[in-house]
C-alpha cells in the first residue's frame, strides 16, 4: 500500500490546527502545523494520537512508520529530508515515551 492509499482511510484533520508532543515534563519538543506540505504528516499523527490514547511510545513510532509507507525507506536514505518521520525513527531508537496533544482550529 502506498502512502496516498494509506492516507485515503485515516481521520479528517480538517479540524485541526497542529499536533504538539510534548515530553514528560509536558514541554514541547516537537510540532506540525497544519500547513500544506505537512498535512499528511498530520494525519499519521492524528490517527496515531487516536489509536494510541495521545501516547507516541516506539510501538506507536512504529506503526506509524508503516503508515508512511515508502516514505519511511526514503528517509532512513536520506536523513533530514522527512523531519516527521525522522522524529519517529528517533522515538524507536532512543525508545521515548511521549505524549500527543492534538489542537483544534479556534475557529
Amino acid at each position: 500500500m502506498t502512502f496516498k492509499d494509506t492516507l485515503a482511510g485515516l481521520p479528517n484533520i480538517d479540524h485541526l490546527d497542529r499536533i504538539n508532543i510534548c515530553d514528560e515534563s509536558g514541554k514541547v519538543i516537537h510540532s506540525i502545523p497544519a500547513v500544506p506540505g505537512k498535512l499528511g504528516s498530520l494525519r499519521v499523527y492524528y490517527a496515531l494520537a487516536q489509536q494510541f490514547h495521545d501516547q507516541l511510545t516506539p510501538e506507536a513510532a512504529e506503526h506509524g512508520l508503516t503508515l508512511f509507507a515508502e516514505h519511511t525507506a526514503d528517509a532512513q536514505q536520506h536523513p533530514g529530508k522527512h523531519p516527521n518521520i525522522d522524529f519517529l525513527l528517533q522515538v524507536c531508537d532512543h525508545q521515548l515515551h511521549l505524549r500527543l496533544i492534538p489542537l483544534e482550529d479556534d475557529i
